[in-house]
């Protein structure tokens, strides 16, 4: 998701990269113990095997398959690779839609019985990106980077791995369970918002450069 909300940015895309392969990395050693952690406090025992498969399928194997693939582009050449990312663009806002309406049609009817559960699971993640996004953007802009590298920065910085975490609680614990509600709400919450940082991102380019 973060590479399409900085295509969206006009962001530039080898720091875009290297924001989410450093995010990646951090993420195979980190999720794990961090999940575990949080489980053990709330008294949920998940086996350790199952977090560390988790890791394995959802992040270590697609950025193996991602760099085999990019490796297969270049050695076309950089026209081979320019043409490819071209037209995976759509298909990714494509994708990104199509993961929504699926996990709509799994929990919609779990989102509508419960308003006051998603108000609850809503307000922290609302105030979580607005408050991430505006801190990098502001700390960018003070620190004199580009708007290219600020607009990313600050999505980046708002982001969560609730892509992650989709997957696992639903491995873990089925579509219709507590723990897949929470995920399901978390991405369907932080995607509008997101938009909504790359319209003010977009929006506000000129006060950004008049420094």
């Amino acid at each position: 998701m973060v590479f399409v909300w900085s295509r969206l940015a006009n962001g530039d895309p080898l720091f875009t990269l290297t924001q989410v392969a450093l995010n990646d990395t951090i993420m195979v050693f980190a999720f794990a113990p961090i999940v575990g952690l949080l489980l053990g406090i709330s008294a949920i025992h998940v086996p350790w095997e199952t977090l560390l498969t988790s890791v394995v399928l959802y992040i270590v194997i697609p950025v193996i398959l991602a760099q085999a693939w990019r490796r297969r582009l270049l050695a076309r050449g950089q026209e081979a690779f320019d043409a490819a990312m071209a037209r995976i663009g759509p298909w990714s806002i494509a994708a990104l839609l199509i993961t929504l309406v699926l996990l709509f049609a799994f929990q919609g009817q779990a989102i509508l019985e419960q308003p006051l559960v998603i108000a609850l699971l809503a307000v922290p993640i609302l105030i979580q990106v607005f408050f991430n996004s505006a801190l990098a953007y502001w700390l960018n802009r003070q620190l004199g980077e580009a708007h290219c590298v600020a607009g990313p920065s600050a999505l980046i910085g708002a982001s969560n791995f609730f892509e992650l975490a989709v997957a696992t609680a639903i491995s873990l614990f089925g579509f219709k369970s507590g723990a897949a509600l929470a995920t399901v709400v978390g991405v369907l919450i932080e995607v509008p918002v997101m938009l909504l940082v790359v319209r003010v991102v977009n929006a506000s380019r000129g006060w950004y450069e008049a420094r």
